[in-house]
């Protein structure tokens, strides 16, 4: 009985192949992942062609709740007749005049296409007043004709490119209708969201916490804070500017008025500030207006340039400190991707995202081989 050896049985776990009943919740949670993904998909197509319309309606509720808690506190306790009120101001004081600059530049822009195909663009000749400014009036000139040649040499050089150009300008121009009708959607649409904001932030923070776990509530007061920043900032400033400087450039007589509004409107949200615009359109008074209306009309474009100096500090709560870079790529990558509201999209979502991964950045905890001294 001994010498009778009893056989060692193998590990059946190493060796022998898994069992079906191990097999089957893997099989079912790849089901459940599938059927989840499946569903996900589906409302993504359905809810894509008014998903950038939605984004921006959901950042002008970020944007302007604080007020709309003022204005209801105000107001008695009415939180209908405060969101109301809200959309109304916004439809009257921002998609309005917005519409307005917007169309005319469409409409400036076909005008300068159709002349540089026609060949009929010229650029109007030094007058000869300019002589008799002291110091540097001979000088501006005689530099001011010399660049008049070699500009108008460069057009007709050029002109063939600028016009295959132009094609594409006027293909992004024709959706300023269709984007100016969602940006107006998006406002009446952030009126509606106004009521409903405590209950959808609570269940961002909770989706944010099952996914991020209690980073992710910190992740989604930082977003609200920078589209705040960013909105008021850069967004509601560049239109505060760009909407007295289309004013002062209507009652003045300016030509294209609209143009030049839209382009300070550009400039001021790229945050290099509305002096490209506003500089020459004084150099232009002072040589073809009268000195009264040349130094009334200077004096407002300085105060409407020194706006981002006094109200930028009052509107951001904790300082702006979204590089510029940002800025400027999402204004250019919105514009081209999404249009008019793309302009207004794109920096306040790569300012949010810029912000969250700088401060995923600096939380994450550090390697081992980071901690040692050297």
């Amino acid at each position: 009985m001994d010498d009778v050896q009893t056989p060692i049985k193998a590990d059946a776990g190493a060796s022998s192949p898994a069992s079906p009943a191990s097999i089957e919740p893997r099989v079912t949670e790849f089901l459940r992942l599938g059927v989840l993904a499946l569903f996900a998909y589906l409302s993504f197509t359905l809810i894509a062609p008014f998903a950038i319309i939605a984004v921006w309606a959901g950042i002008l509720t970020v944007a302007l709740y604080p007020a709309f808690k003022r204005l209801t506190a105000f107001l008695g306790d009415r939180p209908r007749l405060a969101a109301t009120a809200i959309t109304l101001v916004a439809l009257t004081v921002i998609a309005g005049p917005l519409a307005a600059i917007a169309l005319s530049f469409a409409e400036g822009v076909q005008a300068l296409i159709a002349k540089l195909a026609a060949g009929t663009f010229s650029v109007p000749a030094p007058p000869d007043a300019v002589r008799d400014w002291p110091l540097i009036g001979n000088w501006l000139h005689a530099t001011w004709s010399q660049a008049l040649g070699s500009l108008e040499a460069t057009l007709q050089r050029l002109a063939p490119s600028l016009l295959q150009a132009g094609g594409t300008v006027l293909g992004k121009i024709a959706r300023i209708g269709v984007d100016l009708i969602g940006f107006i959607v998006s406002v009446v649409i952030a009126g509606f969201l106004f009521r409903p904001g405590p209950r959808l932030g609570q269940g961002l923070k909770l989706f944010a916490r099952r996914v991020a776990g209690e980073r992710g509530t910190g992740f989604v007061d930082l977003a609200a804070a920078t589209i705040r920043n960013v909105a008021r900032g850069v967004i509601g400033v560049a239109l505060l500017q760009a909407l007295l400087a289309g004013l002062a450039f209507s009652l003045f007589g300016i030509p294209a008025a609209s143009m030049l509004a839209f382009a300070v409107l550009i400039f001021c949200i790229m945050q290099i500030g509305p002096a490209p615009v506003l500089l020459p359109v004084a150099i232009w008074a002072w040589i073809s207006m009268e000195t009264p209306a040349a130094l009334g009309l200077t004096v407002i474009l300085i105060l409407i340039g020194l706006i981002d100096n006094v109200l930028k500090p009052m509107l951001v709560a904790r300082g702006l400190k979204t590089p510029m870079l940002v800025i400027l790529a999402g204004v250019i990558g919105g514009t081209v991707s999404y249009g008019l509201i793309g302009l207004f999209l794109g920096p306040i979502v790569l300012g949010v995202f810029y912000d969250l991964v700088v401060v995923w950045m600096r939380s994450s905890p550090p390697r081992e081989d980071e901690t040692k001294p050297v």
